[in-house]
């Protein structure tokens, strides 16, 4: 077969999964603008009188832009506090030798096969202890620590030279010091992907916030389109917005970031 023909053929190929990827997601945006959406509307991929009452009717008659605010707060709050423990942590594994380095670092990437549902119990009985339950401490409490973050920003320290932490310390800098002004720079690309990670899965966080929260105030995003599906059964386009509102964020974040997303696995050896 001559190269320009599969060339060709490989094309087709992309552009048809391309388009049945992005499809649902158009389909979305145009049932949202599609007033009176519902059971009984006929679908068509060109709304006759496109409209945002779907959206005026869901921030107007629901806590939907509070659950939004919520979500976004409490996922710049576990994205900081991820990365920072992370990179703590990741620094010690890289760059201290201390017995048992290698049986730590093991048993913590353990912690990634056990499922959250196995720890649903446990959880909620500490945090009812502490107080904790109906309240954003009680969300973030358990999100302070993530085991494939150490993994990701470990591995890419270890590429940084240890050279330029001796030059560091041969110029008076202390183990801080040659993090934050060293090793920190070096890493970036794996910091912004650990980052866009730790945002997007606190984003989608449903279980933990579902089981913790009790308040409609306090409901995070995931909870809030849960209870559009009671609300509004039959009313198609005002789901459809609350899904093109939790959907643009991440959108335009993976977009913004894709470059460091690609750096980021690539450097920390991730394949």
């Amino acid at each position: 077969m001559p190269k320009s023909k599969r060339t060709w053929i490989l094309a087709a190929v992309l552009t048809a999964g391309a388009i049945a990827m992005v499809f649902p997601f158009v389909w979305t945006v145009i049932t949202s603008v599609t007033s009176g959406a519902g059971l009984s509307a006929t679908p068509t991929l060109i709304p006759e009188d496109p409209s945002l009452d779907a959206y005026r009717t869901l921030f107007s008659t629901t806590t939907f832009a509070r659950s939004v605010a919520n979500s976004v707060g409490l996922a710049l709050a576990v994205t900081v506090i991820q990365v920072t423990t992370s990179a703590l942590a990741a620094y010690a594994f890289s760059r201290f030798e201390f017995p048992g380095k290698r049986a730590a670092f093991a048993l913590y990437l353990a912690t990634m096969m056990i499922p959250m549902q196995v720890l649903l119990v446990p959880l909620f009985d500490q945090m009812k202890s502490l107080g904790l339950v109906d309240s954003y401490l009680g969300v973030l409490l358990p999100s302070v620590a993530s085991a494939f973050g150490v993994f990701l920003m470990r591995q890419a320290m270890v590429t940084v030279p240890r050279e330029l932490d001796e030059a560091a310390m041969l110029d008076g800098a202390g183990h801080l010091r040659t993090f934050a002004s060293i090793v920190m720079p070096n890493v970036r690309p794996a910091m912004a992907t650990f980052g866009i990670f730790a945002f997007m899965s606190s984003w989608n966080a449903f279980l933990w916030p579902l089981v913790i929260l009790r308040s409609d105030e306090l409901k995070t995003l995931p909870l809030a389109l849960a209870s559009l599906q009671g609300q509004f059964t039959t009313q198609w386009d005002v789901m459809m917005a609350g899904s093109v509102v939790s959907i643009i964020p991440m959108l335009a974040l993976y977009i913004f970031a894709q470059k460091y997303i690609i750096q980021g696995v690539a450097g920390s050896g991730i394949k």
